[in-house]
């Protein structure tokens, strides 16, 4: 996916949303703040999730950091090749390394997230 068409929230995770269904994965920023990426727990399809409420964590080896949903709805896939081997978060975070995908509420829109240079702009702000 092309970084500069997704949304992303202050959390960190990146949204595309297409047809009603969200997918969901980090940003290279947080890739890159987590360094070598080592586990993910991720929720089951047919699990309900909220936006902002947490649906899943990222371990690294340095730091475990929970994982939020960017809309309301139902978990209708799951990058299960994640929970064995979690490099491809490391090395392909737009691509292989996607975590979720969500059939989002009717009417649900990605406008409460950031662009890219919004998004880039936080970055900035919090001195990185």
């Amino acid at each position: 996916m092309d970084p500069k068409s997704l949304r992303y929230s202050e959390s960190h995770e990146w949204a595309s949303l297409d047809g009603g269904v969200c997918t969901v994965g980090v940003s290279q920023f947080a890739v890159d703040q987590l360094t070598d990426v080592v586990y993910i727990e991720l929720p089951s399809v047919g699990d309900a999730v909220q936006a902002g409420k947490r649906f899943g964590t990222i371990e690294s080896v340095k730091a475990v950091s929970d994982l939020y949903a960017p809309v309301d709805g139902e978990v209708v896939a799951v990058n299960d090749a994640l929970t064995s081997d979690a490099s491809p978060v490391s090395q392909d975070p737009y691509g292989k390394g996607w975590m979720v995908k969500i059939k989002a509420e009717p009417g649900a829109t990605l406008d409460h997230l950031k662009t890219l240079e919004q998004y880039q702009q936080q970055i900035a702000s919090e001195g990185h």
